[in-house]
């Protein structure tokens, strides 16, 4: 389960550009929090704090605990918004959930077992389709990662959605069709001998 951020927030006396404008300049950035049958609320983080977060590498993937004047708020990130040239944080927004709310997230996939692939030790490359998967699952139980074992695959194999094992709790956001994640693929070597045979053979005819 991806861990529990907090972040410390002040709630926003004035909206509009100048504003925000003031707020960046004092190392804070602009965001709102909004969802769950109340008014959208304006607060603005710590710059330092909110980027500290990001670098977690599952911000999006976490709970965040929002403290806004000793009150904490129950979110889940979904969206940062950055300078295009300084890559700065300009503004966040925080969707409010409760504790046991249905969220959809975007797991990331991390593969096992290469040595056990057949196909990889036979020089073939793991073509990855989805880093990432869609899930639906508890807020309070978000799978940090989903593993995916590459054992007994071969060159041409594929692993779609049906094969993989997901978290206790969770289910894929896409259900209309069994999406590949992975295929091992034959080596760039291999594939330029064939196409060199082939060509060979028609203009032998």
């Amino acid at each position: 389960m991806s861990d529990l951020l907090t972040l410390s927030a002040d709630a926003r006396e004035r909206a509009g550009k100048g504003a925000s404008r003031v707020l960046r300049r004092e190392g804070r950035v602009p965001a709102v929090i909004y969802g769950n049958k109340e008014a959208p609320q304006g607060v603005h983080v710590e710059e330092k704090a909110l980027m500290k977060a990001l670098m977690t590498g599952h911000f999006f993937n976490s709970v965040v605990m929002i403290d806004v004047g000793g009150k904490p708020v129950r979110t889940i990130p979904k969206d940062v918004q950055f300078h295009p040239v300084t890559e700065r944080p300009l503004h966040a927004d925080f969707l409010r959930i409760s504790e046991h709310a249905t969220i959809h997230v975007e797991v990331p996939v991390h593969f096992t077992d290469e040595t056990l692939s057949p196909g990889i030790k036979r020089g073939g490359v793991l073509n990855i389709v989805r880093h990432e998967l869609e899930l639906i699952c508890d807020a309070a139980n978000i799978p940090e990662e989903v593993e995916i074992s590459l054992n007994g695959l071969d060159v041409g194999d594929s692993i779609h959605i049906s094969q993989v094992n997901l978290p206790a709790g969770a289910t894929s956001a896409i259900t209309d069709r069994d999406f590949t994640i992975a295929t091992v693929v034959a080596p760039s070597g291999l594939k330029s001998a064939e196409g060199d045979t082939t060509k060979t053979e028609g203009d032998g005819e």
